[in-house]
């Protein structure tokens, strides 16, 4: 079978994406990556875009991946496309989902605005604990002060845009019909920027994974990927 990766997002960790895998592994040899400093995996390069891509690279030769094809969440649709960027010899097929690229100061301050850990611990106790769950107890906090400072990094550095035309992997560049992080344009500036991408659209999809229906998404990974 052909091997699939699968790439969580910011805040998140391998958990998430177990029922997709299963979904999809009647079909690919599913393998799910943690970055650094999600769920219960410890930091060893850092908590940046090229950190995760060092995790991705790492992950690939380690486990003898080469070629394989990528589903990335979010900012792991991020962290796939810098690293093909790279070494497109070290994947096959790129698929995105709900992953923002205009980065700019001002969109940065929106998202670091809504990620103080003890705002949302008082005001926000369900997500809160959601997150205790995925990271550890306390771990959690941290990890969402180190992905608020990625976030800042990211609205006063752009890592992506000026690299998409050295991506050459065929890439499938999507967007949740809902989605009210990411907007159209954006996502479609990317895929006429690199130059073996398309779009595909997910109906009634909100941004949240949580809020993904896992059957539909899996369905729809299997018709990008034939």
């Amino acid at each position: 079978m052909k091997n699939l990766i699968l790439l969580h997002g910011a805040l998140g960790s391998k958990v998430e994406l177990i029922a997709l895998g299963k979904s999809l592994s009647q079909k690919y040899d599913v393998h799910i990556l943690e970055f650094d400093g999600h769920g219960r995996t410890q930091m060893k390069y850092g908590f940046s875009i090229p950190d995760f891509a060092k995790n991705l690279h790492t992950f690939v030769v380690q486990n003898n991946l080469q070629g394989a094809d990528v589903f990335g969440y979010s900012m792991g649709g991020y962290v796939a496309l810098y690293m093909a960027s790279e070494h497109p010899e070290l994947l096959g097929n790129i698929i995105t989902l709900g992953t923002k690229f205009h980065w700019t100061p001002e969109a940065s301050a929106k998202e670091v605005g809504m990620l103080n850990p003890e705002i949302i611990e008082e005001k926000v106790p369900k997500f809160a604990n959601y997150l205790a769950q995925l990271h550890g107890a306390e771990d959690w906090k941290q990890n969402m002060r180190y992905t608020a400072q990625l976030m800042y990094d990211l609205g006063n550095n752009e890592l992506l845009e000026n690299r998409f035309a050295s991506i050459r992997n065929p890439c499938f560049i999507g967007l949740g019909e809902l989605d009210s992080m990411v907007s159209l344009e954006e996502t479609r500036h990317a895929v006429r920027c690199i130059p073996n991408a398309s779009y595909y659209n997910l109906p009634n999809t909100l941004h949240p994974i949580g809020k993904v229906d896992v059957e539909v998404l899996s369905g729809t990974i299997k018709t990008l990927l034939g």
